[in-house]
């Protein structure tokens, strides 16, 4: 074994490191050496990269009022050919390369273009001056034609070389405009790999859809097109209506809560070239996203951009919230917002910042506050001019803040209960079966019907939970007051399955959850709360089978030694004409409440199995949508529906109360 020092002298021996060592990679040799720098990669989504580079060039050059018309063309060998009818890259000797033409500069030399200086593009996208010649490095070929003052030149470049000097191929008339064709290189990216008509397709289609004044038209062979895919051979993009064009074909027919999107485009403000479009609308029950773009680049880690768009709806939806004097809005955050939203950004900017050189991220720190001066206003404005949406959004983003606030409650309490054991509600008469197979609990109104229940019961599988009076109604609390209520809060605690999104019905205690009220209005009132309880916060429980009523009587008859029991007044007349006889004196007693009842008629006519009536409570499959909307309407924070519902139907009411 050699000593250390003797392993260090070797190390170090001068000739092992010479000058010699130091390459110098020239031209478009680093892109080679390392195309991840460059592409971010060699996989599927950095080879379609390279068309998202060339098709940015005519893009830039659509944007800056040069183009009308770009085509896009997958030839059945895999080569890509992207045609604009813009400027034309200039040919002229490049004054600094006298033997070379500004075209050969471009396409072989790194970090070259017109885009540094803003002289020929006030606002672009591509990797300034590096794509073209990126791509150009990692083709197999490249061939670019380019129509320029009635003239045609052509040059060929094979792994970002040129084959020869650029040439003029003759006269053009009708034409103008940059042609490029090329096919990524197999040494690069392998074999494996080829363009996907759809991929291409889509991006193509984002396009037309961010700068309203371009026309794509694109074409591939059908037979590239794989079996099932919708993906046109042939199609001509163009869409005046820009990104509310694009949101309308991509969210469809979906409901949404307010009846229009919030659209637009605006200058940016103190600026001359700058400009934002966006789109946004708030589907009821569909996927969600986010869609950035900055110079028509998708940003799909967002960005500065999208601060300012978070920032002015937040900010613009709490405002509308202190005008109309909602409360509720102060705990609104920008996330309740938009994490609800479907949404399309689209900003204009000169010399925009990015992180990473795919550009996946926007980091121009004033983009964050030109974006929100120029869309919040728009939004004030947009949400003053009608206030049903406003408010039927203002209640959306209201009830996400709730449910955020909810969650986090309720993580705080899994923390702090995490070790503990589980802790019953005092008031509870549990049953003494462990399994929840066979057992039931009873929810009924107060002490003194819990009293008579719990003496009434199976003691081994029936469980009584007195509840206090009226519980809350859940459809128009707030969520911080239903967390605080002490009664929900027992009783989510004696079922033991959670609520909300922690509803677990494998946790649930008892087989069956038993509503047992009063025959009268105000126990079929408790009932009703109860239910929009179980329906808001555990929904599960009641499409699994596990919610039921109980049918307490209303009346006791007895004539001599005979005792029958009825439901309500219709019940009692037919019982006394159908079970008793005519003439002899018939006594009638009317329950107060199930408080009233001693425990042994209790359990005879309510709570004994073999003679009880129970109702399961049911939502029949499809039916969920008109269940949600009668609640809100009757059990909702709104009192003129309820009031409407009550003029068309008070007509109905043949048996009241009062």
């Amino acid at each position: 074994m050699s000593k250390p020092a003797d392993l260090f002298e070797r190390n170090a021996a001068p000739d092992d490191y010479t000058a010699k060592d130091i390459e110098v990679l020239e031209g478009l040799e680093p892109v080679r050496k390392r195309p991840g720098m460059y592409i971010g990669g060699t996989d599927e989504r950095a080879f379609h990269h390279l068309a998202a580079e060339i098709l940015d060039n005519s893009m830039d050059e659509a944007v800056a009022g040069h183009a009308s018309r770009i085509e896009i063309d997958l030839g059945a060998d895999g080569r890509l050919t992207i045609r604009d009818n813009g400027r034309g890259i200039p040919v002229d000797p490049h004054p600094k390369f006298k033997d070379k033409s500004a075209l050969e500069v471009i396409l072989t030399t790194l970090h070259s273009g017109g885009k540094f200086s803003g002289k020929a593009y006030q606002t672009s996208g591509g990797l300034h001056g590096v794509g073209s010649s990126v791509v150009n490095a990692l083709s197999e070929e490249m061939v670019v034609e380019v129509a320029r003052d009635r003239q045609l030149w052509r040059q060929t470049y094979v792994r970002g070389k040129p084959v020869a000097p650029v040439q003029a191929v003759g006269p053009v008339q009708n034409r103008r405009g940059t042609t490029v064709t090329f096919k990524p290189d197999p040494e690069i990216f392998g074999t494996a790999l080829h363009f996907k008509p759809s991929r291409l397709y889509r991006m193509a289609r984002s396009k037309a859809y961010l700068f309203r004044g371009v026309e794509i038209r694109w074409s591939c062979p059908a037979e590239a097109i794989p079996a099932g895919d919708p993906t046109p051979a042939q199609d001509t993009l163009h869409f005046p209506g820009g990104l509310a064009d694009f949101l309308a074909a991509t969210i469809e027919n979906q409901p949404t809560v307010t009846p229009l999107p919030f659209a637009g485009q605006a200058r940016l403000p103190g600026t001359n070239a700058g400009e934002v479009e966006w789109a946004i609308a708030w589907p009821v029950d569909a996927d969600t996203f986010i869609h950035s773009y900055c110079n028509t680049v998708p940003t799909p880690e967002g960005g500065t951009h999208e601060a300012g768009l978070r920032s002015a709806l937040a900010r613009a939806l709490k405002g509308f919230g202190e005008l109309t004097n909602n409360k509720r809005a102060a705990q609104v955050t920008a996330e309740d917002v938009i994490g609800g939203a479907t949404i399309l950004l689209s900003l204009f900017i000169t010399d925009p910042q990015f992180q990473g050189q795919t550009k996946e991220r926007l980091s121009t720190p004033e983009a964050a506050r030109l974006v929100e001066a120029a869309i919040k206003d728009r939004f004030e404005h947009w949400l003053t001019s009608d206030p049903a949406a406003a408010n039927a959004l203002l209640d959306h983003v209201v009830a996400r803040a709730e449910e955020r606030l909810k969650k986090r409650a309720d993580k705080e309490t899994n923390r702090k209960t995490a070790t503990r054991k589980l802790r019953l509600p005092g008031k509870l008469a549990d049953c003494s079966r462990d399994q929840a197979a066979g057992t039931e609990i009873f929810l009924v109104e107060g002490d003194s019907a819990g009293g008579s229940a719990k003496q009434a019961r199976d003691r081994a599988t029936q469980a009584v939970l007195p509840l206090r009076g009226k519980i809350l109604n859940v459809a128009s609390a707030a969520a911080g007051k239903m967390e605080a209520n002490q009664e929900l809060s027992d009783l989510a605690l004696a079922l033991g399955c959670g609520a909300g999104s922690r509803f677990r019905e494998g946790d649930l205690r008892y087989e069956r959850v038993i509503i047992m009220t009063d025959a009268d209005v105000d126990g079929a009132h408790i009932a009703s709360l109860l239910m929009t309880f179980f329906w808001r916060e555990m929904p599960g429980l009641i499409r699994s089978g596990h919610l039921y009523l109980a049918m307490p009587p209303l009346y006791r008859i007895t004539q001599g030694g005979k005792t029958v029991y009825a439901m309500d007044d219709d019940d009692k007349d037919r019982r006394i004409r159908r079970d008793f006889k005519a003439g002899a004196k018939i006594e009638i007693s009317r329950f107060k409440g199930l408080g009233e009842m001693p425990p042994a008629q209790l359990r005879e006519t309510t709570m004994d199995r073999t003679k009880r009536t129970l109702l399961r409570v049911t939502v029949f499959e499809g039916d969920e949508g008109d269940t949600a909307h009668l609640v809100e309407r009757l059990m909702g924070k709104k009192a003129e529906t309820r009031f409407a519902f009550i003029q068309e139907n008070a007509a109905r009411a043949t048996d009241l109360d009062i």
